[in-house]
């Protein structure tokens, strides 16, 4: 093919370096690969284009939303003149709507290789932060709409943002100071050091230990522009903690708590990447619960373990099971968080049929779509704080 050693080639080759450095692994086999593809599948309709390209270069699930962005920045022209009048003129009916899910980063990595001049010609972001600082406009920038560097910034961040719970009791014993039991084995075993003609008497009272944390995350299609980073979230969470145990469900759940056993976050991230079946797919969020309840509740919910449901709650089939699934859960836990990224948003309604089912049957309601919300979440786990009640939610909408 005549074209695929011109200028298509150049813009091939430079597409995968962008997506290389977007964060897709592509090697110079995938471009020659990629090269050999167009050229046997021919150039056509432009979705034949797509999915060749993406059939050659996207290999995990979760890169898949990262290359459908970085195809349509790359390979389609774009408005800027009109975001520039749409950001410096308020008054304008047709405001600026916000970037993708990754766009942000994608678009960093498509113009990363580009002089300076042929920069400012085709970015249209103005700085309003000169009083901000860097960590601070990190805190509150929301996950999709970070830049490859701010998401490495944003990992580091979590890695300190892991912080030990508040800690329960439990129904074992451990020597104590001011016990209420006396412990006659050591008692009698501290006697013989004086011959038995003093005894001083030890004492038992309740063991305290930080509970069980059982993670339950959504990784469907709504939740894909999350589900990643919130992997590292929880891959630092579980290096830090011995009993915590993590749950993936889309159209079905999988126990990843092995996966994210491993050292390296991106050993443990491909690890349980290969074990999921349906990343992007649909939600069926009454049926997880209940393989969960049936399976794993018994062995993972003991000691009054604390349960985090990370999920927008957009039940693809929602109907009376969600409600009873739920309950259940909430139930066999000493308390259920649940974290929704659309409280980021804020004229959030309770509307969705699946969301006015869960609220009822959770302790807190918590936003999740940035650093700050994850550091006032473990600040309320580590405080033993309440948030507002979920119900409250169902009368603003009654």
């Amino acid at each position: 093919m005549q074209e695929s050693s011109g200028r298509l080639a150049e813009n091939i080759l430079y597409f995968a370096r962008a997506l290389r450095t977007a964060g897709i692994p592509v090697g110079p086999g995938a471009v020659l690969d990629a090269l050999e593809a167009v050229e046997a599948a021919g150039v056509g309709t432009r979705e034949d284009f797509y999915w060749t390209l993406h059939a050659v270069f996207v290999k995990r699930h979760e890169h898949s939303l990262l290359y459908d962005q970085a195809f349509r920045i790359f390979f389609r022209r774009r408005g800027y003149i009109e975001q520039l009048m749409a950001m410096m003129l308020p008054q304008v009916a047709s405001a600026p709507q916000a970037p993708k899910a990754g766009a942000t980063r994608v678009h960093e990595a498509l113009y990363a290789g580009l002089d300076d001049k042929l920069k400012k010609e085709r970015e249209v972001e103005l700085d309003t932060r000169m009083t901000v600082s860097d960590r601070e406009v990190l805190q509150k920038r929301d996950f999709a709409q970070m830049t490859s560097a701010e998401i490495a910034a944003a990992k580091e961040a979590m890695q300190r943002l892991v912080l030990p719970l508040a800690e329960v009791r439990t129904r074992r014993l451990a020597p104590h100071p001011h016990g209420h039991l006396i412990d006659i084995r050591r008692t009698l075993r501290g006697s013989l050091k004086g011959g038995g003609d003093f005894i001083d008497l030890r004492f038992v009272g309740p063991k305290m230990k930080p509970p069980p944390i059982v993670v339950l995350l959504d990784i469907s299609g709504s939740m894909s522009q999350y589900s990643r980073i919130f992997l590292h979230f929880l891959h630092a969470l579980t290096e830090k903690r011995k009993r915590a145990a993590t749950f993936l469900f889309g159209t079905r759940l999988t126990n990843v708590t092995r996966a994210l056993r491993e050292r390296d976050p991106d050993d443990a991230l491909a690890a349980c990447s290969a074990s999921v079946p349906d990343w992007s797919g649909g939600t069926r969020i009454a049926s997880s619960l209940h393989a969960f309840n049936k399976r794993w509740a018994r062995r993972v919910l003991a000691q009054g373990a604390l349960v985090l449901l990370i999920t927008d709650g957009l039940e693809r089939d929602p109907d009376d099971t969600l409600g009873f699934e739920i309950d259940r859960l909430h139930r066999s836990c000493r308390r259920l968080v649940w974290l929704n990224p659309l409280l980021r948003f804020e004229g959030f309604e309770a509307r969705a049929r699946g969301i006015r089912a869960m609220l009822p049957h959770v302790d807190e309601f918590r936003p999740i779509h940035n650093l700050d919300s994850m550091a006032a979440l473990i600040g309320s786990l580590t405080a033993g704080g309440r948030a507002d009640d979920p119900k409250a939610w169902l009368q603003k909408v009654a």
